[in-house]
This record gives C-alpha cells, sequence and structure tokens, in this order.
C-alpha cells in the first residue's frame, strides 16, 4: 500500500507539473487580456451575431468572458443582465458546451489530441445547440428570476497590479489542480495495485464499447465525466504512457469528454439561473453519445477502406 501511494503521488507531482506549464501562462495571458480592450472589442464584434441564436445583444458579454475565462465569470455576467428564460437556456447549454476554451482545450491537446479539433468540436456544438434550441423551443419568453445576486469582481488598476493579479491565479489554478490530481493518481495508483481497476474497466466495457473504445479508456472517462476536462487529461497521459491507449481511443475519449465533462459541477452551477438543469444534463449526454459514435462510426470505415485499397494494391 506505502509503494502503491507513493507511486501515485510521484505521478500526480509530474501530471501537475506537466498540466501545470500550460494552465499558469494561459491563466496569466487571459487575466491581462482581461484587463484590456480586447475582451470588449470581441464582445462587440459578436453582438450582431446572437440574434441567430435567439439571444439579445447583451448577450456577447457572458459568452465572451465564460469561453475566455469560466463558468463562474460567465455566470456573474448573466445574473447582472434582465433576460428571459429561453435565452439563459440558451446561454447555459452554449457555455456548457464551450467555457474555459483556452486552458481546458491547450491542457487537453498535451495528451495528443489536435488543438483545433478540440476548438471546432467545442465551439462547433455550441453554435448547433443554440441555433436549434432557438427553432424548436417556442417558449419561455418570461423574464428569468435568479436565485442570487452575484459578488462584484475586485477592481485591478496598473500593469503592476494585474500581472500580480494573473500570477496569483495561475498558481491558485495549479494548487487547485495539485489538490484533486495527485489524490487521484494515488487512488488509481491504489486500484491498479488492487486489481480494482480491471474490474471497473469490464463493468464499464459496454459504454466503451457502444462509444467505439476499448476498455483501457474507461478510467479517463470516469475521471472527465466527474473532475473536468483538464483532470480527465492528467489521468489520459499516465494512461497512455502505462496502458497503451491508442492514438483513436484518446481522440474518441476527447471527443465524448469535450460534449460532456465534470457533470456534476458545471451542471449544478447553473441552478441560480433557475432553469431546469435535467434538459441541460440530458442534452449534453445524449449529444456526447451521438458525437462520439459517428466520430468512431466514421473512422471505422475510413480503416476498413484503406485497408481494402492496400489489399488491392498489393
Amino acid at each position: 500500500m506505502v509503494g502503491s501511494v507513493k507511486k501515485g503521488f510521484i505521478v500526480g507531482l509530474q501530471t501537475t507539473w506537466t498540466l501545470g506549464k500550460i494552465i499558469f501562462p494561459v491563466t496569466l495571458i487571459v487575466t491581462i487580456l482581461q484587463y484590456t480592450v480586447i475582451l470588449q472589442w470581441i464582445m462587440e464584434g459578436i453582438s450582431p451575431l446572437m440574434g441567430l441564436f435567439g439571444l439579445s445583444g447583451d448577450a456577447a458579454i457572458p459568452l465572451v468572458l465564460g469561453n475566455f475565462l469560466n463558468l463562474y465569470a460567465a455566470i456573474g455576467a448573466i445574473l447582472t443582465l434582465d433576460l428571459t428564460v429561453k435565452e439563459v437556456f440558451i446561454l447555459a447549454v452554449m457555455l456548457s458546451f464551450s467555457h474555459n476554451l483556452l486552458i481546458e482545450s491547450s491542457v487537453a491537446a498535451r495528451v495528443g489530441v489536435k488543438l483545433w479539433i478540440m476548438m471546432v468540436t467545442r465551439i462547433g456544438l455550441a453554435v448547433i445547440s443554440a441555433f436549434m434550441i432557438n427553432i424548436l423551443w417556442a417558449g419561455g419568453n418570461e423574464l428569468a428570476q435568479y436565485g442570487f445576486i452575484s459578488k462584484k469582481e475586485e477592481v485591478v488598476s496598473g500593469w503592476g497590479s494585474i500581472i500580480m493579479a494573473g500570477v496569483e491565479k495561475g498558481l491558485i489554478g495549479i494548487l487547485q489542480l495539485a489538490l484533486i490530481v495527485i489524490p487521484l493518481m494515488i487512488g488509481i495508483q491504489i486500484l491498479k495495485d488492487l486489481k480494482w481497476l480491471e474490474t471497473f474497466s469490464k463493468w464499464m466495457s459496454p459504454l466503451t464499447k457502444l462509444l467505439g473504445m476499448k476498455e483501457n479508456t474507461s478510467t479517463t472517462l470516469a475521471a472527465g465525466l466527474l473532475f473536468g476536462l483538464a483532470y480527465g487529461s492528467g489521468v489520459m497521459i499516465q494512461a497512455v504512457k502505462e496502458d497503451g491507449v491508442s492514438k483513436k481511443d484518446t481522440v474518441l475519449a476527447f471527443i465524448f469528454l469535450v460534449s460532456c465533462h465534470a457533470v456534476i459541477e458545471d451542471t449544478l452551477v447553473f441552478i441560480p439561473l433557475g432553469i431546469p438543469i435535467l434538459p441541460l444534463l440530458l442534452i449534453r449526454v445524449f449529444v456526447a453519445i451521438l458525437l462520439t459514435m459517428l466520430v468512431a462510426f466514421i473512422w471505422k470505415k475510413a480503416e476498413l477502406q484503406n485497408r481494402k485499397e492496400a489489399n488491392y494494391d498489393h
């Protein structure tokens, strides 16, 4: 047991260092951008497009903040706006697919999944889902009633203070990562050594098989579903090293997780907005399963075609 804890602790530290090298600079850059006119320009640029999704121009504010910063920043912005229930629900669905883009996508790309695949998938799902909800849902026109009023953001002035705020947020981000990843890696190592992970993988095999993946991706899926994309990346980095997870299964796992991750936190966080959260969760799960199965099917067809062509050439 002591050996398992020691090995898991070392792996957790290594994973934290690997992911921290991405999280810290990205957090610093995003924090600096937050206090410049760049985010304001982006908000103004996309405001005219909001009507396509059934949203007012003001909805660009939480959308941009959520994608560049995090869900909490987006929710804080939503709570200051007069939006309808339909608008808030559309924003919640969009942000559940596409939030904290720079950090989460960059960290996940460390596993080997191309960054553009992550970005296109997440933004594409957000746009398509918003468009479909706007067309299919005729109700929700009453004004949204929020559960509480958000705290105001601390005002920071001066480049020195801004940079220090970015450094502080970056260090806090790494600390939060370590507090989750290290115990997670210790737990996984103990489960491996006790052979319980093999049993868990067998339990998960019907789901992983349905999604076109092998059993050894089950730990990554579970970690991503419960703890989030960044922490799922940490588990996958280790799984690729030790369990021989294939490139195909890596991509499929993250196609699923970019659509549906941290299902508990990322769903419950929307409760203060006064919207129905069960449909929000079901949309994420359904889209993740459908999209992953579709990509797996197309991939399998392409592999079969390549084999036929190779045999024909010989």
